[in-house]
């Protein structure tokens, strides 16, 4: 038995699954998970010792690769000093300040510990400075496992949300409504019914919990124009894509294309954290008046801008915005998926791939999907058989169709050849 099949049986005694996050579990490509051991640069070492170039990179914050020399120094450092002290530090200060500097709808933010936590902390704030209770979300779009976001779709137009999760009463979700991505007529047909009483609507920007679905320019000018007309925010979840696909985030990228675009609450996490649990949501004083202590919106946590947390994304942030860092990175991200693209159409396998920064997407379709009943359609087994054929060859991709892969900075022109080839080895066998 191999030693990963040992530390899988164990981990089942003692954690629901076996692991800590469920699609760790390989429960949607079949096979036993991979124990990691240790990781650097843009590789991973599993509990045998079998090397993998890895493209999840911690699910996408390890951007400068694994154990980068100025972050490892900054978390050392910081550590020394103190792993927590539930006061006010300045390296806060200093993390806020370069969010801020970097993203031009953003005036002030609030640090907390997870994706999930600085989504749940938008949605409340929305409601809280708005006075109104309904949200939008869309079908494929996560925002992390709180109760009024664990929702999927029903039929028809603009259906209000059943969850997803057994524990969530309906009552829950009675206010969350849940429509098609990229579909304007939707949008507007649920703005022109519940427009009054809408507080937000959510989005992921690039989906990456559909693998990489974009949201359409005319989608995002419309939504943006809807939420204006009628007093709701507009909150673009960027905890995926802020500071991965550029330097100012996929807002920045929309702004190109929609000229003065903003969305009004921004939540990022991942990146901004550099592998330390760390997240934040940001938008206007005027809006940030309502949270605690300055309003009635309550959100708190002991562990919110954490010292070591904090120097760790301190450290990446300055790294990341170096000049020419986004370019190198999207021409790596670029090379891989062109290469992949490649190896399919000797193959002459479907496949269809997309990028932005360092972020990627594939499928084994002939189009790329714009929703998720089109991302369902797409060739699973074919993407099961490929995931393995991948793993076997030192290659190491999201275990799940419906995940984003990420290039850091570390991988080089070699790594991504050697994962070409592998991609030849594995769509021939």
């Amino acid at each position: 038995m191999s030693t990963n099949q040992q530390l899988f049986d164990r981990a089942q005694r003692v954690i629901p699954g076996g692991v800590n996050s469920p699609v760790r579990a390989f429960r949607a490509v079949g096979g036993t998970p991979r124990f990691i051991a240790r990781a650097q640069g843009p590789y991973m070492w599993d509990a045998e010792g079998q090397r993998y170039i890895d493209y999840i990179g911690s699910w996408g914050p390890m951007i400068l690769g694994h154990g980068h020399p100025a972050v490892l120094e900054a978390v050392q450092k910081a550590a020394l000093e103190g792993f927590s002290y539930g006061a006010p530090t300045e390296r806060e200060i200093e993390l806020a300040e370069a969010i801020i500097g970097l993203v031009p709808s953003v005036e002030q933010v609030r640090l907390v510990s997870s994706g999930t936590e600085a989504g749940m902390s938008a949605i409340r704030l929305a409601r809280g400075a708005t006075g109104r209770n309904k949200i939008i979300k869309f079908e494929g779009c996560y925002h992390g496992h709180a109760d009024a976001l664990l929702v999927k779709a029903g039929s028809g137009l603009a259906t209000f949300g059943f969850p997803t999760s057994a524990g969530v009463p309906l009552e829950v979700v009675q206010h969350t409504l849940v429509l098609e991505y990229n579909n304007i007529a939707q949008i507007e047909a649920a703005f022109a019914e519940h427009g009054k009483d809408l507080a937000c609507v959510i989005i992921e920007p690039i989906a990456g919990n559909m693998n990489f679905v974009r949201a359409q320019v005319p989608f995002v000018r419309r939504i943006r124009e809807l939420c204006t007309i009628h007093g709701a925010l507009f909150v673009f979840d960027e905890v995926m894509t802020g500071f991965r696909v550029a330097l100012g985030g996929a807002q920045s990228v929309y702004a190109k294309a929609i000229p003065g675009f903003k969305p009004d609450i921004s939540v990022f996490g991942k990146v901004i954290g550099g592998g330390m649990p760390l997240a934040a949501f940001g938008t206007s004083r005027d809006i940030m008046k309502h949270l605690a202590p300055l309003g009635p919106v309550y959100q708190a946590g002991t562990l919110s801008g954490n010292p070591v947390a904090t120097a760790c994304g301190l450290a990446t942030l300055r790294e990341v915005a170096k000049p020419g860092f986004y370019e190198a990175l999207g021409a790596s991200t670029q090379l891989l998926v062109a290469g992949l693209s490649a190896a399919a159409r000797d193959a002459g396998v479907p496949f269809v791939g997309d990028s932005e920064g360092g972020m990627f997407g594939f499928f084994f379709s002939a189009d790329l999907p714009q929703h998720y009943a089109a991302v369902l359609a797409t060739d699973k087994d074919r993407f099961n058989r490929f995931f393995h054929g991948m793993l076997d060859r030192g290659v190491y991709l999201a275990p799940a169709l419906y995940e984003a892969g990420f290039v850091s900075a570390a991988h080089t022109a070699a790594d991504i050849a050697a994962t070409v080839a592998a991609a030849r080895g594995a769509l021939a066998s």
